[in-house]
């Protein structure tokens, strides 16, 4: 192990709705975590095109397509984590390690032969910054046996477990995720569907925007009842956890067959859309931890206005709540999360819950890559900074 030699640690997460770059850099006190400063660094728009068709499609892929793109992805990466520390004015070497958690292309956790790919050369971030970085967190869990995800439920608890109240953490991104936190027992968590992915998707095709700004285009449409029944028979919605999922199951292929002879405007089928990921969030909470009383929501979906009512409908009496709430800027959980998962690593500390993953026991998780010297990532940044970093709320 390498010794940790500051309570400072950088996190870098780019999810499953594949928006950028999100790094935050946080300082521990006492073992909680404060964030500093924050930023997404959104992909360059082929870049980001890219990594999505490779996602989302069951195809085989070139050793050189996945071998550039790992480098392309290692070096955004890279100009992240730099780009903040000078936009916070932080000495690199004041910090411990880097947590980077890179970018998921396959996620095939199930069958004989179960993987999960994570895309982001960590080589590069060590190499461009001069800071030890700890990355490939999953595949060791997987190999144990486990799904390699979630993997934010064991710093959910360190955080926000409450022995007063029973509660959840739902992070809404891509994909949704939730990890219970019982006031008494064991935590537990699980992916528990779609929540962005599939908008996201269906609103690029047919209005340009990569997203569904405060859910406005599920708002001006009606939600189908026999489509949405259709979705739900989705046999993945109906196993048992432990369990996870991506973007290679719930993408527009997928939709598609469902679709058949159903005609919709596409106003509806995106409020559709929006009632699948709410109803099989609340489905999953029903049956999983009845008794919750508070939902501390995080991940992009939190801005997404109609969705948190959707939610609400779903579930009136448990309060859901922004993270933001709860001390953490929803947006800059998960980056957060990695840091915490870095600083995990060093000591020596598991950073799984087998009672999430289904891993045979406790692991240590990630690979070390030493520090070396700084150099220079290249004359052209690989990513394109729309706004000036800002400390995170």
């Amino acid at each position: 192990m390498v010794a940790a030699t500051s309570d400072y640690f950088l996190g870098l997460i780019s999810g499953t709705s594949v928006d950028g770059v999100d790094a935050a850099l946080v300082v521990f006190d006492g073992g909680m975590p404060r964030s500093l400063w924050a930023c997404t660094y959104p992909y360059a728009g082929e870049l980001r095109e890219s990594i999505l068709a490779h996602s989302q499609r069951d195809t085989p892929l070139s050793f050189d397509a996945v071998g550039e793109l790992d480098h392309r992805i290692g070096a955004a990466f890279a100009a992240a984590a730099r780009s903040l520390l000078e936009a916070a004015d932080f000495d690199p070497a004041r910090l411990s390690a880097i947590g980077s958690h890179g970018q998921t292309l396959r996620h095939k956790p199930h069958g004989k032969l179960p993987f999960t790919l994570q895309l982001g050369d960590p080589n590069l971030i060590a190499e461009a910054t001069g800071v030890t970085v700890v990355a490939d967190f999953r595949r060791r869990d997987v190999a144990a046996g486990g799904q390699g995800a979630p993997l934010m439920p064991a710093f959910h608890a360190s955080v926000w477990r409450d022995v007063n109240e029973d509660r959840a953490v739902l992070n809404l991104g891509g994909i949704a995720n939730l990890t219970l936190l019982p006031a008494k027992g064991e935590v537990s968590g699980f992916d528990s569907g779609p929540a962005n992915g599939l908008m996201d998707a269906w609103c690029l095709r047919h209005t340009g925007a990569p997203f569904d700004r405060e859910g406005a285009f599920a708002a001006s449409g009606t939600a189908d009842a026999p489509l949405l029944q259709r979705l739900l028979t989705e046999p993945w919605l109906s196993l048992a956890p432990p369990k996870s999922t991506g973007r290679d199951l719930f993408h527009l292929d997928w939709l598609a067959t469902r679709l058949g002879d159903i005609s919709l405007a596409a106003t509806d089928v995106q409020a559709t859309l929006l009632s699948l990921s709410a109803r099989s969030v609340a489905n999953a909470l029903r049956t999983a931890l009845p008794s919750c009383a508070r939902v501390i929501v995080c991940g992009g979906g939190v801005h997404n206005t109609a969705l948190m009512l959707a939610l609400q409908a779903e579930l009136p009496a448990v309060a859901f709540e922004s993270s933001s709430k709860h001390g953490i800027d929803p947006d800059f959980v998960e980056a957060i999360g990695f840091a915490w998962l870095a600083r995990e690593t060093l000591a020596g500390r598991p950073g799984n819950l087998p009672a999430v993953t289904g891993a045979r026991g406790l692991r240590v998780l990630g690979a070390i890559f030493p520090a070396g010297m700084a150099h220079d990532v290249g004359e052209q940044t690989p990513f394109q900074v729309i706004a000036p970093p800002k400390p995170s709320s």
